[in-house]
C-alpha cells in the first residue's frame, strides 16, 4: 500500500510527458487550460481543488480523484474537510459513488501517513 501514491504519481507524470511529446496543439491547450483553471482567482485554490474532487467522485474517475486528493494534501486540507467533500460527492452522485469513496479514503490515508 505504501507504493500507492508513488506509483500513481510516477505513471501520471510519465504518460503526461509522452502525451505532450506528441506536440498535439489541442492536447497542449487542454492541459494548459486545466492548469490555469485551478489557479487562485475569485475562489481560492483549496476550494477549487475540493470542487474538482467532488466532480471527479461524481464522475467516478479514480485517477482524477487521486490527483485532487494529492493536491488537497499539498494544500493542507484536513481529513475533516475531506470527509465533508466525500459526503457532498455521495449526496450528489448517489450510492454508486461509495466504492470510489472507499478507494479515495484509502488513498487519503496513505497520503496522510506519508505527510507525518
Amino acid at each position: 500500500m505504501e507504493n500507492l501514491v508513488t506509483e500513481f504519481n510516477a505513471y501520471r507524470q510519465k504518460m503526461n510527458e509522452q502525451l505532450l511529446a506528441t506536440d498535439n496543439l489541442v492536447m497542449k491547450r487542454l492541459f494548459n487550460l486545466d492548469a490555469n483553471a485551478y489557479e487562485s482567482g475569485a475562489l481560492p485554490i483549496q476550494t477549487k481543488e475540493m470542487l474538482g474532487l467532488v466532480a471527479s467522485m461524481v464522475l467516478r474517475c479514480d485517477d482524477c480523484i487521486k490527483y485532487h486528493l494529492g493536491k488537497c494534501a499539498e494544500l493542507g486540507i484536513t481529513t475533516e474537510q475531506i470527509m465533508e467533500v466525500f459526503a457532498i460527492a455521495n449526496l450528489v452522485g448517489g450510492t454508486i459513488v461509495i466504492p470510489h469513496t472507499r478507494r479515495a479514503f484509502e488513498y487519503w490515508t496513505v497520503l496522510m501517513q506519508e505527510a507525518k
